[in-house]
Parts: structure tokens; sequence; C-alpha cells
């Protein structure tokens, strides 16, 4: 095993799987549905200072867009100088543009350990002993492990009705930050369109070949940031910044 993998393993997968199982022991009716609720809101609020620098400069993007097109026709002839006056205006608003792509990159791995969490754990196929290898000396693992959500949705297999919501919930959170297109470039115009309509389409496609646990974490994760960009457009609205 590489020094990567056990990372990985040590950090990432074994923490969800321990998790998963023990608030599967504690809550009552032991519903997995209810259990990953939990842990998707465990997981946002460890991670909501940094979700919360990225989104309030992505508000803070999306409020600069007027100006940033005036600063793209200004200097469209200049990309040097376009570029350069770009920057100034991030810099005069203390803003980084790159700061956008953390969210992603923090959910990435997160997103690939729950898939193998779930992947292995909620599938039937296999004895729980093997289904639950790697839970820590004080979890205690349960005789049985029921992948129903409500006793209706199975989450180990694929669920077409969580990948669509998962889908629509992100094409709601992207419609939320998607900045006045008046006066920008082609470029920026085509990038908006496709983190706006493609970007949830592609969501869908994905989220519905997967197992259910898996759009049912983005369904709740994507809510949860809706929630807290509301917050974040209310707070600059009262003039808290």
């Amino acid at each position: 095993m590489s020094v990567l993998h056990l990372l990985y393993n040590e950090i990432i997968y074994r923490p969800l799987l321990n998790l998963l199982v023990f608030f599967y022991n504690i809550i009552p009716g032991h519903d997995i549905g209810i259990v990953i609720i939990i842990l998707t809101i465990i997981i946002r609020l460890v991670l909501a200072p940094s979700f919360h620098r990225s989104l309030k400069s992505q508000k803070t993007m999306t409020d600069l867009q007027p100006k940033l097109n005036e600063l793209r026709e200004k200097h469209k002839d200049n990309k040097e100088a376009q570029a350069k006056a770009m920057m100034e205006l991030y810099k005069e608003h203390k803003i980084n543009p790159l700061s956008s792509c953390l969210p992603l990159l923090v959910q990435l791995p997160i997103l690939i350990g729950l898939y193998q969490v779930f992947n292995k754990a909620l599938n039937p196929s296999f004895d729980i002993a093997t289904r639950l290898s790697g839970l820590y000396a004080f979890i205690h693992p349960p005789q049985s492990l029921s992948p129903l959500f409500l006793n209706l949705t199975d989450l180990s297999k694929p669920n077409i009705i969580f990948g669509i919501i998962a889908g629509l919930a992100q094409f709601w959170q992207s419609k939320l930050m998607m900045p006045k297109t008046q006066g920008a470039d082609a470029t920026t115009k085509a990038m908006q369109l496709q983190t706006t309509y493609v970007l949830p389409v592609l969501s869908i496609i994905i989220a519905i070949k997967l197992p259910a646990g898996l759009p049912l974490y983005w369904i709740v994760t994507t809510l949860f940031a809706v929630g807290q960009q509301y917050w974040i457009m209310k707070r600059k609205t009262d003039g808290h910044g």
C-alpha cells in the first residue's frame, strides 16, 4: 500500500466509515439516510469557515461583474492591460478569483471517500464483517446495516429521483450565484452558461448512475450551501459586509 493511499485511508475513508456506523448505532430507527444527512451537516459545519470565505468571495465576484465587464471593454485590445486592471480590482476588494475552486477541491476527496464507503458498507452482497472492515476498536459493529432510507429507498443502488433533485439543487445554487452577463465577453458568457446549465445536467447524468447515498449527500450539502449563501447576502444587505 502506497503512502498516499495509506494517508487517504486513514484521513478520509476510515473516519467517514466510523462516523457512519457510530451514528447508525445511536440514532433511533437506525435509518442510514438520516445518518447520511447528519454526517453531511457535520462535514459542512467542520468546513464552514473555508466554505464561508469561498462563498463570500464568489458573491463579491458576482457584484463586481459589471466593473469587470467595463474593464474588459475598456482594454479589449490590450489583454495585458486588461489582466493588470482586473488584478488591481481584485486586490482592491481583497478577493482571490481562484477561491471559488476551493469547495470543489475540498469536496472531491470526500465524495470519493463516501462513494467507497457506500459501495462497500451498504453492499448486501458482502458479509457484514467485510462491509465494515476498518472500524476503530471502540466502534461497535452492528449485526446488520440496512441500506434503506425511510424504509422506501435503497441507498446502495442508483436512484433517478435523487439524481434529478441533486442536479436541480445545483442549478438553484448556480442561479443564485450567476452574475449579470450584460457587457461580458463571449468567453465569460460561455463559462457562465456551462456553470449554470451544463454542469447541473452533467451532475444528473452522473448522479443517476451512483449509489443513491451519494446524491443524497450532494442534495444536503448543496442546500446547506444555498442557506449559507442567503445568509451572506442578507448580511451584505443589512450592511454587515
